[in-house]
């Protein structure tokens, strides 16, 4: 009989786990309309556990911190490169892969600022965070163009286009915040 108590207690406590993951994505759906990547806002804040419960600033610094995990993650890579034997033989690629790498600490950096600036409501502040996180892969990627005979990669200019489209959703959610 214990068991089938704790079975049952067990089923409901994964009940109100389930509806507690799924949530109610009106606000999410919403919020994501007014921005310029729907799809990009909505499986972004969709997959984060916190935000069916976040109100939209809180949905603001979700996407913040996405921002902040793809441009450390960028920075990481790109420092990484520098290890890399095909690295060695190169001292132009190996000073344009630091300036790129150092440019996206920056950004990460920009990031971290701007969720300061949300958790204290100076939303003006925030979004010049983010504006500026936004534009530091292009430092990195004019860097690769100074010198013609680097290759700016795939993957590279893949990771600058998710970071610019991520940091243009957090400000769309920002311009609609009430300042």
């Amino acid at each position: 009989m214990a068991s089938k108590m704790l079975l049952l207690f067990l089923f409901f406590v994964a009940q109100e786990q389930y509806k507690l993951v799924k949530g109610d994505t009106s606000l999410i759906k919403r919020t994501c309309k007014n921005t310029k990547y729907y799809n990009l806002c909505f499986s972004s804040l969709k997959c984060d556990p916190s935000s069916p419960t976040a109100d939209s600033k809180g949905l603001a610094v979700i996407m913040v911190e996405i921002a902040m995990t793809n441009a450390t993650s960028t920075s990481s890579y790109l420092s990484s490169k520098l290890l890399s034997p095909k690295t060695n033989s190169s001292t132009t690629l190996k000073m344009v892969l630091k300036e790129c790498a150092d440019k996206y600490s920056y950004a990460g950096d920009a990031l971290q600022d701007s969720v300061q600036e949300l958790s204290d409501e100076n939303y003006d502040y925030a979004y010049m965070h983010i504006s500026a996180a936004k534009d530091y892969p292009n430092a990195c990627h004019n860097a690769f163009r100074r010198y013609p005979d680097l290759v700016y990669s795939r993957d590279l200019a893949r990771r600058e286009e998710g970071l610019k489209h991520i940091c243009d959703v957090a400000m769309a959610i920002i311009d609609n915040l009430d300042w």
